[in-house]
């Protein structure tokens, strides 16, 4: 294959953060493939996606950026308000407000399959180049570009690839970059309930030994729950009938929003931290769940993966404006080491977090119990961690 027939940017995966990577470099007047081995689902307002994200302002943006925000926004994202965090050992609590912070609203709930489909429906006006189904089954790279060989027997060659093609990443696997894994022998359960009291836009969080249980807020009726319990733990709470259910998971909650009523199946997911090695391997940049994946206490997976596509987006910019090249491997070298760095950073962080308050050893809830009440009555403190966790 010629220079003449090299692409910019060859993308494997394209969930979220695989999609959005696709449609941000497009913006920037790269030549864009994007490889995934199945075509999503349409999603449909009639059967919500269990899966949702606490979208960040920074995330929204950079949707807007690319035109899909307005269509999700409309579509079915909820915003909230102020976000309110307890322990069940104790203590004051931990409010953000967004009147107090100066802002419209917090953030977003949003269902995973919306963003999906809406990012999907702009691949094409966007320019970007869709292969699907399609795998990726070789790799073979050198110091100007790559060749990637599909499993239908066609190949691309491009400049770059970026693997992200989730936590089994293939093209990370092929790219030689290996991963360190840490099994919190937890799962998550996750679903929607109907509250007897209103959830007045708000997020709610309680930790309890077990861990944290999530009440997020998505139309004015539901919340979509996500409840870290031992691995065990979860699959008996999945699996009981809905009246059981409803009184568990309404005595976890400590009563906030009165009886909470299940209005959808339940699933459980298993909850692990995993940190790629590096983030660049030759000419192959690794993002999203394929990079990082962390607990979800803080909601903030998808919004750490979405920021090492922002990163790359002005990065390309950056070298646009300067008229230098944009794969410069100093410059890849550059956003892999500040994006990998931040995610080491949360990564511990919410596991640190998990780990302090999954506890009810006698010192640990000593120690904890009023760290969150001198968060919130440090109204610097207390905005810096917003601000840290909003990406603004």
């Amino acid at each position: 294959m010629s220079r003449r027939d090299r692409r910019d940017v060859v993308i494997v995966g394209g969930g979220v953060v695989g999609a959005a990577c696709a449609l941000a470099l497009a913006a920037q007047d790269l030549d864009v493939v994007l490889v995934e081995a199945r075509a999503p689902a349409a999603w449909s307002a009639a059967r919500p996606d269990l899966r949702v994200y606490a979208f960040a302002h920074d995330s929204a943006s950079l949707l807007r950026s690319v035109g899909v925000w307005e269509e999700v926004r409309t579509a079915r994202a909820h915003p909230y308000l102020r976000m309110q965090v307890w322990d069940a050992g104790g203590g004051s609590e931990l409010v953000f407000d967004a009147d107090q912070l100066g802002m419209r609203e917090l953030g977003w709930i949003v269902e995973h399959g919306l963003l999906v489909d809406r990012l999907w429906a702009r691949l094409s006006a966007a320019g970007v180049d869709v292969r699907a189904p399609a795998q990726v089954e070789a790799l073979e790279q050198d110091a100007d570009g790559l060749t990637l060989r599909l499993d239908a027997g066609s190949r691309v060659e491009a400049r770059l690839a970026i693997a992200a093609d989730g936590a089994a990443s293939t093209l990370r696997t092929l790219a030689g970059i290996g991963t360190r894994a840490h099994d919190y022998a937890q799962a998550g359960v996750v679903g929607y309930v109907e509250s007897a009291e209103p959830h007045r836009d708000t997020a709610w969080q309680r930790f309890l030994p077990t861990g944290p249980l999530a009440l997020l807020p998505v139309d004015q009726g539901r919340s979509s729950i996500v409840w870290t319990l031992p691995a065990d733990e979860a699959t008996r709470m999945r699996e009981l009938d809905d009246v059981a259910f409803a009184d568990a998971v309404t005595r976890a909650s400590g009563g906030r929003l009165g009886m909470l009523t299940p209005v959808s199946p339940r699933a459980a997911f298993p909850l692990r931290r995993q940190l790629a090695d590096a983030q660049l391997q030759g000419r192959v940049l690794v993002i999203g769940d394929a990079a990082h994946v962390v607990h979800p206490l803080a909601g903030q997976g998808v919004n750490l993966g979405l920021r090492d596509v922002i990163g790359l987006a002005d990065s390309v910019a950056d070298a646009r404006r300067r008229g230098a090249r944009w794969d410069a491997p100093q410059r890849l070298a550059r956003w892999a080491r500040t994006r990998r760095s931040e995610s080491a950073v949360a990564a511990h962080a919410f596991e640190a977090i998990n780990r302090a308050y999954s506890n009810d050893a006698l010192l640990p809830v000593l120690l904890r119990s009023h760290a969150l009440g001198i968060a919130h009555a440090l109204p610097p403190l207390r905005n810096l961690l917003w601000k840290r966790a909003a990406g603004l």
